[in-house]
């Protein structure tokens, strides 16, 4: 099991997410943040003072995932979220330690498994 976290840029929050959904993906949590990395601050001008803009808008998604989804999500997310720009953002790979469904008390790889009812590839693995 592992935590995905993503920090893109919220324009392409649209594209990603679809690319998720499409990968089998569909549970995530979204923050909206600021950060700085390789971008220039942005100097503007508000009621005639100058502002300097260090941190830029971002989204972060936290995607706990079972470890065959760790590359779909990955590469979902890559192909979607790439402009080619400095600023498209970040991936993060953690190892998760354990994972508790609250609702129903299910646990690790159980838990990450969408409340939809559909399967997933390790649980297709578990039935047969």
């Amino acid at each position: 099991m592992k935590l995905i976290t993503a920090v893109i840029r919220p324009e392409q929050l649209s594209a990603v997410k679809e690319a998720l959904f499409s990968a089998g993906v569909t549970g995530m949590t979204l923050s909206r943040v600021s950060g700085h990395g390789g971008e220039r601050e942005v100097v503007e001008h508000f009621r005639s003072h100058q502002v300097r803009l260090e941190f830029h808008e971002k989204v972060q998604l936290s995607i706990a995932v079972s470890d065959p989804f760790v590359e779909p999500t990955i590469a979902a997310i890559l192909r979607t979220a790439r402009t080619g720009s400095v600023g498209d953002g970040k991936i993060f790979v953690q190892p998760l330690e354990r994972v508790i469904r609250i609702r129903t008390g299910e646990e690790d790889n159980d838990a990450l498994t969408p409340v939809s009812g559909q399967r997933s590839p390790q649980r297709e693995e578990a039935v047969r």
